[in-house]
């Protein structure tokens, strides 16, 4: 394998970011997973709220240790001079800087796009919001559930009697997505031109860009899609169908799909030209009487069975597996996708980042404690006779005293 250094993607580049929660820390992650230098701008004693959101990994929050692996952590207070003056000397070493802060939040701390890039025209920057920077709820809290109500996705997402929320922050990973992939092309740009970046993402925009679909349904065809659970309002049979001793979900997109259904799996060939069932149209149409076809079928063979069934006839369907049948599953461990990641509390297991590249395995890097590089970057700074005396200040932060490692 090629060495790491030289053929992660982005090595060489550095970016700053102040961040917190979900949607900016997934993107600079990923950025990170690419080989870009990450340091994050924290807090000093909270540092970014997603540390606390709970303790399930070895008293490490969940959320954070996702989010944040391959990160130096340094903790400042911005509300100093000094602070401030760090965090500006930090990003006017770096290629990128990327924050979510509140509207206004990052001018109001002299970290305005407009100021450090009028320093430093080849800088990127990326801020991340609720709803954009203009427009009447420029300034309203947005949190991924409020995001997903005002988007209109929960009005198609859950049961026809219960609208729900999905079970990911979907608004935040979608915004995460679309400021990674606005990064690098930013920076490939710049390779071409010289010419750094303003770039301004939203929550509400990236979310309703994932609603093209039923949106264009309600603008042209003047229907709102429904709420379906696990089925689906263009397609059927497309649901959790009942077996001998479980369930099983069956997705037949179109009607050779389901030939190949009541043919070779059910040896029912008269359900193909029941008038009911002959066109996907017609099966949408009749979903009732067609849902009750396919279940009085499914539920004669175990799961194991229909499941061997539904793949030599080549007939979409999954197991409804739950978190534990994720952590357990074959297409991860025969893929060896699993890896150790360190933290400060010991050793963990991580998925490996899902870009594959076929000459270099992209890294795997630590969780960092709160505060964890601040020693080491003030001294690249030139900094380092200041050091304590800043520590002293309250200024800058180093970790507490580290938890035992567990395991």
């Amino acid at each position: 394998m090629t060495d790491v250094t030289s053929a992660l993607p982005l090595a060489g580049y550095t970016v700053v970011t102040l961040e917190q929660a979900v949607a900016a820390p997934l993107a600079t992650r990923h950025l990170a997973d690419l080989g870009a230098r990450v340091i994050k701008l924290e807090r000093i004693g909270e540092g970014d709220f997603a540390r606390n959101y709970d303790d399930a990994v070895h008293g490490l929050a969940s959320h954070f240790v996702w989010l944040n692996r391959g990160k130096e952590s340094v903790a400042l207070d911005l509300k100093s001079a000094e602070g401030r003056d760090v965090a500006r000397r930090l990003i006017a070493d770096a290629d990128v800087f990327v924050q979510n802060s509140a509207p206004g939040a990052a001018e109001r701390l002299g970290l305005g796009a407009d100021l450090l890039r009028s320093s430093d025209p080849q800088l990127i920057t990326a801020g991340i919001s609720g709803y954009g920077t203009a427009g009447p709820r420029r300034d309203r809290k947005a949190y991924d559930m409020l995001i997903q109500a005002e988007s209109g996705l929960v009005s198609i997402t859950g049961t026809p009697e219960t609208g729900t929320k999905t079970g990911i922050p979907t608004a935040d990973i979608a915004a995460a997505m679309y400021t990674c992939n606005a990064v690098v092309a930013a920076l490939l740009r710049r390779e071409r031109t010289g010419r750094g970046a303003t770039l301004d993402l939203s929550m509400f925009d990236a979310t309703v860009e994932w609603l093209g679909h039923p949106m264009y349904m309600q603008m042209y065809g003047g229907r709102q899609i429904p709420r379906m659970g696990l089925s689906h309002a263009a397609i059927a049979p497309y649901d959790s169908y009942p077996t001998s001793d479980g369930e099983i979900l069956i997705g037949v997109q179109n009607d050779r799909g389901w030939t190949a259904l009541v043919t070779q799996v059910f040896d029912r060939p008269d359900l193909v030209t029941d008038p009911r069932f002959a066109t996907n149209q017609a099966r949408v149409h009749h979903r009732q009487e067609c849902d009750g076809a396919v279940a009085s079928l499914t539920r004669t063979l175990t799961t194991a069975e229909l499941d061997a069934r539904l793949a030599v006839a080549g007939v979409a369907a999954a197991s409804l597996n739950d978190m534990d049948g994720l952590v357990d599953h074959p297409q991860l461990s025969t893929r060896d996708r699993w890896r150790d990641v360190e933290t400060p509390a010991g050793t963990i297991r991580g998925l490996l980042p899902p870009m594959i590249f076929d000459d270099v395995e992209l890294p795997m890097g630590a969780v960092p404690d709160l505060g964890e590089h601040s020693r080491a970057l003030l001294d690249e700074l030139g900094l380092g006779s200041e050091t304590a005396a800043m520590i002293e200040a309250g200024v800058v932060g180093v970790p507490a005293v580290a938890p035992a490692p567990v395991g």
